[in-house]
């Protein structure tokens, strides 16, 4: 993240100082900031300064903390409406998470990583990471697998220089060609799953959702539990699941590109 803005100028920087804010998931002080910032500590507190005149962060003058602002609040709401799939997949997640029982996750891809962009709980919920709003690793997630495997190879490799490849459970895959093996299936089968890769126990089956070109607009899976239900019952879905995906990327085109006349 810290070299996000690099040869970005003075834009790229207070973008990467919005990170460091945001990233804290509480209020931050100035000198928590400093510490993990590739910024000197005049310039930290000039692109703090600015982004807390525009609203783009507010401080609070009794604890010295920063936090994001009301103007950023109000971009990212823009944002959430007219460039994430939520909104045209509403009612599609709200059907199949009605049909399964299980949870639906929607996601899309943000620079080689998944940002979850909706969720539904299942009929009696679990908790696990994934939440609308988060930000998780695309190699060991199902969601993330199932987009992948349908970049072009210039994206994909970008995208995969972008995986840490750290082993969060025994399952995980620990490499580059680890996963593009499993891509290669992937692609073929036209659906993901996650073996308790990123969380012991729970387990998804994940398709992408592609436009008529075959261009990756997101993804969506049913997840589980081990305790729960089995990969093979949950592949089961997977006509289902492939079926409401064409409907969101069919509701998605009509919406960016209506039809004239």
């Amino acid at each position: 993240m810290a070299a996000a803005g690099q040869g970005d100028g003075t834009v790229g920087k207070a973008l990467d100082v919005l990170d460091m804010v945001a990233s804290h998931g509480r209020p931050v002080r100035f000198s928590d900031l400093l510490e993990k910032s590739r910024f000197p500590k005049a310039t930290l507190y000039r692109l703090l300064q600015t982004l807390t005149h525009q609203g783009m962060l507010q401080l609070d003058p009794e604890t010295g903390a920063y936090t994001p602002g009301m103007r950023l609040v109000r971009l990212a709401h823009t944002a959430w409406a007219q460039s994430s799939l939520a909104p045209i997949a509403r009612p599609w997640i709200d059907s199949l998470a009605s049909e399964t029982g299980e949870t639906v996750h929607l996601a899309q891809l943000d620079g080689g990583q998944v940002l979850y962009v909706d969720k539904r709980n299942a009929t009696k919920p679990v908790d696990m990471f994934a939440q609308a709003g988060k930000v998780g690793p695309a190699y060991c997630t199902g969601v993330g697998k199932a987009m992948l495997a349908f970049l072009p190879e210039d994206q994909l490799a970008s995208a995969i220089d972008r995986q840490s490849f750290f082993p969060h459970t025994p399952h995980t895959l620990a490499s580059a060609e680890a996963l593009r093996d499993e891509l290669t299936t992937i692609r073929a089968q036209g659906h993901a799953f996650d073996r308790e890769e990123h969380e012991p126990g729970i387990i998804c089956c994940a398709v992408p959702i592609l436009t008529k070109g075959g261009r990756v607009l997101g993804a969506l899976s049913v997840t589980s539990t081990t305790a729960r239900t089995s990969l093979t019952a949950l592949e089961q879905e997977s006509g289902r699941i492939k079926e409401i995906a064409a409907h969101i990327a069919a509701d998605a085109e009509s919406w960016r590109f209506p039809e004239q006349g």
